[in-house]
């Protein structure tokens, strides 16, 4: 089957960020240039631009020239969770590949961290101590951690995948926090966010990763064992 008049536009404008090597900010040309350079009528451009707008590709606001998106992990986080939500992959897949991404971003974060970073990283992991009975910002904490952990790497892309497991964080930390009924046993799950936090400000990427690995292991993996 042939690409539609909007598939082709959408595949113009992404040669054209690229050909030009337009950086993120950078303004586009409007939809009307577009549609005479590809004779296509306005309506056909418009639907374009809609389309890379919802990917975040390009960022088009009110009255202003469309500009070059930011990348940005809300996109993977929807692709994620349509595919959990039509059973393409099972919220067990899905922690798994995070287990592996985290034990890397850990060791990074140890590596390349500043110390701004390390400060952010420690507090996240006390905070979430300090809101043990505020289970909504704990849980807030918790998500904030992680993802300052993997900005602190130095990837862009580890980021913005961790930030994509937000969602599924917010629905499987409560579940998880459930299986956690005595105080010895929340006690444990607050000391190793700290732990892994002085391994990253120690500068010591073994030590982060294995303490990732156990956070895992103990926090996350029996969930799914007692759910499975």
């Amino acid at each position: 089957m042939s690409d539609s008049l909007v598939d082709q536009a959408v595949r113009r404008v992404r040669a054209h960020i690229r050909d030009h090597d337009l950086k993120v900010g950078d303004t586009l040309p409007g939809e009307g240039h577009f549609a005479t350079e590809l004779s296509v009528s306005r309506a056909v451009m418009r639907e374009a631009f809609g389309a890379l707008a919802a990917l975040r590709l390009i960022d088009v606001g009110n009255g202003r020239k469309a500009r070059v998106g930011a990348m940005d992990g809300s996109v993977m986080a929807a692709s994620i969770d349509h595919a959990v939500a039509t059973a393409q992959v099972t919220t067990t897949e899905v922690w798994d590949v995070r287990r592996t991404l985290e034990l890397r971003t850990a060791a990074l974060a140890a590596d390349h961290r500043s110390d701004a970073d390390a400060r952010t990283i420690t507090d996240h992991a006390r905070q979430m101590a300090f809101h043990a009975n505020d289970l909504d910002r704990l849980i807030g904490h918790d998500i904030a951690f992680h993802q300052a952990i993997a900005r602190a790497g130095g990837n862009a892309l580890f980021h913005q995948i961790v930030r994509s497991f937000e969602q599924l964080m917010r629905v499987a930390v409560p579940t998880a926090w459930d299986t956690r009924e005595t105080e010895m046993q929340r006690s444990t799950v607050f000391r190793v966010h700290e732990d892994i936090a002085e391994a990253i400000a120690d500068r010591a990427p073994k030590a982060a990763t294995e303490l990732m690995e156990t956070h895992f292991d103990n926090s996350i993996s029996d969930l799914f064992s007692r759910t499975a």
